[in-house]
């Protein structure tokens, strides 16, 4: 188990937590109340800062009950906190659908995963090994679906 080290910026942020002993990610909830309206996009604060270790990245995914029901998603699909960010998480909601989201603090409004990440050395080379796909792009690998 890794550490990760939390600071609350606002005195209503909630620690981040799973919901189940399954779950893959965390809990990010709102200190503030807004409505995301259809068409519109909200920045959601959590109140957060985190020091995660060192090759090591947090990635913040929407809720699915919110797509599902809402249409509703983060702004850029997947956020992406480095691991030498100090800065508060803030989640900017995209309301897709055709209902408005109602936002009330404290409320779940992404979920986030720490994962490791290794560092890569980049060699530039002239030749690649070959495969059996080789550059084959979309529907190369099946029946174009």
């Amino acid at each position: 188990m890794i550490q990760l080290k939390i600071k609350r910026l606002h005195p209503d942020a909630i620690i981040p937590r799973y919901a189940t002993a399954g779950a893959a990610c965390l809990d990010l909830h709102t200190i503030s109340a807004d409505t995301v309206a259809p068409g519109m996009a909200c920045e959601i604060r959590t109140g957060l800062a985190v020091e995660l270790p060192a090759n090591h990245v947090m990635l913040v995914y929407s809720r699915s009950g919110h797509g599902f029901r809402y249409g509703v998603r983060l702004a850029n699909c997947t956020g992406v906190i480095d691991s030498d960010y100090r800065g508060e998480i803030i989640v900017k909601l995209r309301n897709d659908g055709a209902v408005p989201l109602a936002v009330i603090r404290g409320d779940r409004i992404a979920q986030a995963m720490v994962l490791p990440v290794p560092s890569v050395e980049l060699i530039e080379t002239d030749e690649l090994s070959t495969t059996e796909r080789g550059a084959g792009g979309f529907g190369s690998t099946g029946d174009g679906g």
